[in-house]
């Protein structure tokens, strides 16, 4: 091998192999830049193609969600629909008119009216088998789109017709008319660059032309066909010349004689290495030698640091190391401004079954006890073995006492299991003590000497256990561990009740729903607010149990106001993010409305905006299946979280709430009503009801009357109250004394 790298004819023979890559490359680069420019082509014909059925999908579904509208609102007047009508034409631009269709088949109203008096009486069903499609559309609630007809006003185009109802229900048909040409302007202008000419054909003819004076590249002109329902159009989308020129590369050219120049560099620099072969040999030995007595020198400063710092039976982290590390962390607790927990743990009965099995037995239960624990150890985590029958457990970056009690949850769990040894079981517990700097003391010989007062207190209350060192600790701390306990007591003693906060419909001044509300009845405490548990509830992962509760006891109060003149009421709940990753939560839900015989119609789900977003995919499969279930679902707090609103073309939503945020100041700040104004117009066009929260003063409740929301809810009706006295204000009218809206 190395008599063919020093041959003479080595540099000639790369110097003509270089030629010849080069030469190939250039084909190849300059046919595959083409194969790029049609290819960007052929995506921006698919993204235009795409994008006319998108926004045809969407006109279609603006008119199912007016005739929705119509259909729960079968009282609406004439000028309510007119001023929807006319929403709609502002918001799309694009409709030639909306109508009314009645069962009969007949126009009744049309807006806008200008232009088009003479459909007002039309007989939609001009054909037998325009009235045979326009019978099934009424009967099945589908779409039917009549395919491109002669309009009554004088030009071809297309109508959208949405059934108001379906069945024995319908009430006719929303109409959308659209002018084939304006249609065809209003879909493809804007959504394609200017270095585009776009032909619309149509029948086999170019119906229409975009950017047709520009010269072009005929050669990468590339045809779509988008699927739109009974419009046969044809996109041929070609580029202008420049756009061709501007995405045509210099680099084959750049290639090939890059290569040449590659080809001659590389020749001499072979005739360099030939020259210099044999001392860079000899280099590349000494390199390994020097190398392999590195590697040997610093594996052998390992293994002494390794017996320096590391327990010889246990394998765990020495006393000595522990404490060093110890005082390390303390001083970056102190300087980042965290906690730090420190735990002894002494194992029960050790001694005895030491004493009484022998050494080499207490020696072997170490040892197994050892590497349970050492599991545990994480960057956050150092778990040392202090000597006899004790260890220590030190947790960095502790936020919250929480953390500490899941860390002591796990200790725990490492002895729940017995030890095989000598194939028999022997089970063993450990009792532990913790002190939490800086609270119980700010350094490493004082923390660890009230760990040991602690663990001390904890032997004394019973093996098996635990005990905070409590001298120094915030009340707030201690409370919350006490808290946390109580918690499971007041799930077995159902010492949690249901409040509800009524909601006023602004269109006929009724109440007909309700949000449910927890309270704590703490033996001790008193009523709690949810916002003294419920936190702590989802960290500890208890409120998952909380939330079951909420719906049986809302299911049970919605089954005994039946066969009441509180029999309407419909229950709004919130629910958490924790419990939305339930897989059981549809189940459990449909399980208590069955058996208390609710419909799932009463009950209302509600989701902050955050938890919506949060995880989009598994939380849209969740809340789909809620909706199949039949219940309803609202987005709590909207408005405060994101700024992209395309999620709300996803998740099968039914209402809107405005966060109190915006109302507090709704009649005093122009930006709060600015927002509140869109929220309310947006939810509507979308088809949703919308209910704004906190509405405390008349001026509020003015305002939001005269821009259509559909509910509120605030102190100015009523504060969270028992079910008793939401029954008895409904009864004698005092939630809604006084509310007369303004005219």
């Amino acid at each position: 091998m190395t008599r063919l790298f020093l041959a003479p004819a080595l540099p000639l023979a790369i110097l003509l192999i270089f030629i010849t890559v080069g030469a190939g490359l250039w084909s190849g680069l300059r046919e595959q830049n083409r194969d790029q420019i049609h290819g960007a082509v052929q995506d921006q014909a698919r993204l235009l193609a795409a994008d006319l059925e998108e926004d045809f999908a969407e006109h279609v579904l603006a008119i199912r969600r007016m005739a929705d509208r119509m259909a729960t609102n079968p009282g609406q007047s004439e000028a309510h629909w007119r001023a929807d009508a006319r929403n709609y034409l502002e918001d799309f631009g694009i409709y030639q008119a909306i109508e009314w269709i009645g069962r009969d088949q007949i126009i009744h109203w049309v807006e806008p009216v200008d232009g088009n008096e003479s459909v007002i009486g039309y007989d939609v069903g001009f054909n037998e088998e325009r009235r045979a499609k326009l019978a099934r559309a009424r009967q099945t609630g589908h779409i039917d789109i009549s395919g491109i007809i002669q309009l009554k006003q004088g030009e071809a185009g297309l109508v959208i017709y949405a059934p108001v109802g379906a069945g024995r229900d319908n009430r006719g048909f929303i109409a959308g008319v659209f002018a084939m040409e304006s249609l065809a302007t209003s879909m493809l202008q804007g959504k394609i660059t200017d270095s585009f000419r776009v032909d619309v054909v149509s029948g086999g003819d170019v119906a229409w032309r975009l950017n047709g004076e520009r010269p072009v590249a005929e050669r990468f002109s590339h045809r779509v066909i988008p699927e739109l329902p009974v419009i046969d159009w044809q996109l041929v989308l070609t580029p202008e010349q420049s756009w061709v020129d501007e995405r045509s590369s210099y680099w084959p050219v750049v290639t090939g004689i890059s290569m040449v120049i590659l080809g001659l560099l590389t020749s001499a620099a072979v005739l360099l290495a030939q020259l210099i072969l044999k001392r860079n040999a000899d280099l590349l030995k000494t390199r390994r030698v020097l190398d392999r007595e590195i590697r040997q020198r610093q594996e052998a400063q390992k293994n002494v640091a390794r017996l320096e710092s590391t327990d010889a039976l246990t394998g765990l982290a020495n006393r000595r190391f522990f404490m060093d590390d110890l005082g390390h962390s303390i001083a970056m607790a102190e300087q980042q401004g965290h906690q730090l927990a420190l735990i002894m743990i002494d194992l029960d009965k050790f001694q005895m079954l030491n004493d009484s099995l022998g050494h080499h037995f207490g020696d072997e239960l170490l040892v197994l006890a050892s590497e349970r624990l050492g599991k545990l150890n994480s960057e956050r985590v150092t778990v040392a073995y202090s000597g006899g029958d004790e260890f220590m457990v030190c947790q960095q970056h502790v936020e919250d006492i929480d953390d500490v009690i899941h860390l002591l949850g796990q200790l725990q769990q490492c002895f729940a299991d017995p030890f095989m040894l000598r194939d028999e079981p022997h089970g063993i517990t450990a009792t532990m003590g913790v002190a939490v700097f800086p609270g119980s003391g700010t350094d490493a010989d004082t923390l660890l000497r009230n760990a040991d007062v602690a663990l001390y207190r904890a032997k004394e209350q019973g093996r098996n256990t635990y005990q905070f060192y409590t001298e120094g600790m915030q009340d707030r701390e201690i409370r919350r561990l006490e808290l946390d306990k109580d918690i499971a007591k007041a799930l077995a003693n159902d010492e949690f009740v249901l409040f509800f906060q009524p909601q006023l419909d602004l269109n006929d001044g009724s109440i007909h729903s309700v949000e449910a509300l927890i309270r704590w009845q703490h033996p001790e405490r008193g009523l709690l607010a949810p916002g003294e548990f419920i936190p702590l509830a989802e960290e500890s992962g208890r409120i998952t149990d909380i939330g079951r509760w909420v719906v049986l006891a809302a299911c049970r109060q919605l089954a005994a106001w039946k066969e009441t003149p509180f029999g309407n009421l419909r229950v709004a709940l919130n629910i958490s993010g924790r419990e939305l990753d339930d897989d059981r939560l549809v189940e459990n839900i449909a399980d208590v409305l069955e058996f208390h015989r609710v419909p799932p119609a009463m009950l209302e789900i509600e989701l902050t905006e955050e938890i919506f977003i949060d995880n989009i995919q598994r939380n849209l499969n969740q809340l789909s299946r809620l909706q199949q279930l039949g219940v309803h679902l609202a987005i709590d707090d909207f408005g405060v979280g994101y700024s992209s609103l395309s999620y709300l073309r996803n998740f099968p939503v039914d209402l809107l709430k405005i966060d109190r945020s915006f109302i507090t100041h709704v009649s005093d700040r122009h930006d709060d009503a600015v927002i509140t104004r869109a929220v309310i117009n947006l939810a509507h066009n979308l088809g949703l009801q919308v209910v704004a929260e906190g509405v405390e003063t008349r001026e509020q409740l003015n305002f939001l009357a005269r821009h259509r929301c559909d509910l509120i809810q605030g102190y100015l009706i009523s504060r969270p109250i028992p079910a008793s006295e939401l029954e008895a204000g409904i009864l004698d009218g005092s939630l809604t004394q006084g509310l007369e809206l303004m005219p």
